[in-house]
């Protein structure tokens, strides 16, 4: 992501359960873990009750939702979005799920397992298509 593009980025103002100025709404914020420079897209739905860490340069498109509980088959856990990756807009990610570094997940993706770091995957459910090339910047 451009460095001028978040050139003057700051941390939304979370309330629990209310639309951010940005349109994105969390349940149970003090579970989520939001990193510097992240992009989360309009009506993105995210339940952080056993936690959810965004870290930094992560970008979600809009209506994604990510769940650390799922009250259709009980799962619980944490999910983690590693530094620098993409999740494709409709995009669904299950409890219990890291998703690596520089990683993109395809949209309309249904993600119910972890996804390595350096890779493209998307499908429902999602499954790694391609190792991608990853530049590494003096700042890593």
């Amino acid at each position: 992501m451009s460095d001028e593009r978040f050139k003057e980025w700051k941390f939304p103002k979370i309330e629990n359960g209310k639309l951010t100025k940005y349109n994105w709404i969390v349940q149970h914020k003090d579970g989520l873990k939001l990193g510097n420079k992240t992009d989360i897209g309009a009506f993105t739905y995210i339940n952080a009750k056993h936690g959810v860490e965004i870290q930094e340069n992560v970008q979600i498109g809009s209506h994604c939702s990510i769940y650390s509980e799922s009250t259709i088959d009980g799962k619980k856990g944490k999910v983690v979005l590693k530094k620098n990756c993409k999740i494709g807009s409709h995009t669904v990610i299950m409890p219990n799920v890291t998703i690596g570094e520089n990683t993109i997940i395809g949209a309309h993706s249904f993600v119910n397992k972890d996804i390595p770091a350096n890779i493209i995957a998307f499908g429902s459910p999602a499954r790694v298509g391609k190792k991608q090339e990853v530049e590494k910047k003096e700042s890593d």
